[in-house]
């Protein structure tokens, strides 16, 4: 026992500095931005190109659920500010309806003030209980934030996917438009026939329904990332042409998995509550000691005159409870007991799904790596099959389908690379996540 009291003892002063420091402000997400960015951990800035940084900043800044999530943790600042405060104390007046005859006069009335007094570190250990509760509210707000960075990081590649795709759309309707006017002009020369012709039509026809629902998949991608930003649905969003190319190792960060995870610092904090609780519980079931002072208005008597005639009398008084009833504060430390057991299995679990994830992400971040590698050699030698291809058309007007097949075939390699570039940023991105990447790593 003597260990575990001085395990919460310890807890308590760690805990302490920072709460006093803390409990008295306000989240104002403009003006103390540079506290916010302080306080909290940032997911790496430094891969996204700087308008990214902006609209991270902004999401920040406006996002109503991250807002609410610091409230929660203000609100448990005060409910710590609240829990150390001593009970009321108790004052009460009587008037006696029958006055009770003494030997100096008939008391008239009495007025009684009491202060209880709960056993020595209970105060303490309600304290540490809740400073530890709100540091697990700071927790999740921190692992809010970076779950807000994440999905508009995850909002933010796909409308540069997007834009990828209707450029090589584009691209790809001049080339067809281009084929077009050649195949019309074998044809008319007699070295080629109808049917190149409108095997291109129809290619061109596919390729220009192809722009337009592209396009038409832009405002939801907008309205989608604008409301993470808690801002107009229309507002236009800024996406770079070309990303920055970002290669990691294998492994990338996986020692930094378990170590700064702010769920994981939630559980234990949690822990480290119900320890506090269970002390708490424990000091509940000894006697409270009160401190009190009557004061008595006695009148004066009128049948004879005596030493201190008609003096009111004032009487110090000391009480305590006696809690016979403890089934309540056993089950209060067997309660705390079990949810330390919990919190514990819960980050168990917790811990296990990281390391799974982290797998999962490791791979995808692998496969993704080699398939850009793939589709960058794919592309190289598609443009020069193709290159090949439409000179020999040129000059002999035969094999007008081959052309058309491998130009279709560059397309797709050219909109897979850049699938496989987007993935990458994601699932980079959800590993700095959930290995809790601040902004100077």
């Amino acid at each position: 026992m003597k260990s575990s009291y001085k395990k919460i003892e310890n807890d308590r002063n760690r805990l302490n500095a920072r709460f006093n420091s803390a409990k008295n402000s306000s989240f104002n997400p403009i003006r103390n931005w540079t506290i916010t960015v302080l306080l909290v951990i940032f997911t790496g800035f430094h891969s996204f190109g700087q308008r990214l940084d902006d609209y991270l900043k902004l999401a920040a800044e406006n996002n109503p659920g991250l807002k609410g999530s610091y409230k929660e943790f203000e609100a448990a600042l005060q409910k710590a500010a609240q829990i150390r405060s001593l009970p009321d104390p108790t004052l009460s007046f009587g008037y006696f309806i029958s006055p009770v005859e003494t030997r100096v006069g008939p008391q008239r009335a009495r007025l009684s003030l009491n202060q209880m007094f709960p056993w020595f570190g209970t105060l303490k250990y309600y304290g540490t209980g809740s400073e530890a509760m709100a540091e697990a509210k700071f927790q999740a707000f921190t692992d809010a934030k970076n779950k807000l960075y994440f999905k508009v990081i995850s909002a933010f590649y796909p409308l540069y996917e997007l834009n990828k795709f209707i450029e090589i759309e584009e691209q790809n309707i001049e080339i067809l438009k281009n084929y077009k006017t050649l195949a019309t002009s074998q044809f008319s020369n007699g070295n080629g026939a109808m049917v190149d012709v409108l095997r291109v039509d129809i290619m061109l026809k596919d390729a220009e329904t192809n722009l337009g629902i592209l396009e038409k998949q832009r405002s939801p991608l907008v309205t989608r990332f604008n409301n993470l930003l808690n801002r107009e649905e229309e507002e236009p969003v800024e996406v770079a042409n070309e990303l920055e190319e970002v290669m990691v190792q294998e492994n990338y960060r996986r020692d930094s998995l378990l170590e700064n995870n702010p769920t994981l610092q939630e559980f234990d904090f949690k822990i480290m509550a119900s320890q506090a609780n269970e002390m708490t519980a424990a000091s509940q079931g000894k006697p409270k000691i009160g401190v009190g002072l009557d004061y008595v208005i006695i009148g004066k008597r009128e049948d004879m005159m005596v030493d201190d005639n008609g003096k009111n009398a004032l009487m110090p008084m000391v009480s305590m409870s006696l809690p016979i009833f403890s089934g309540k504060y056993q089950a209060a430390k067997k309660e705390a007991k079990l949810m330390q057991e919990a919190y514990q299995y819960q980050k168990e679990e917790f811990e296990n799904e990281l390391l799974s994830s982290y797998e999962q992400l490791d791979f995808q971040v692998s496969k993704q790596q080699d398939l850009i590698r793939l589709y960058e050699a794919q592309i190289k030698q598609t443009q020069q099959s193709l290159d090949l291809l439409y000179t020999a058309y040129s000059n002999s007007g035969k094999s007008f389908e081959d052309v058309l097949q491998m130009q279709q075939q560059l397309l797709k390699y050219q909109k897979l690379k850049v699938s496989a570039e987007t993935a990458l940023k994601i699932n980079i991105a959800e590993i700095d996540y959930i290995t809790a990447k601040t902004l100077d790593q």
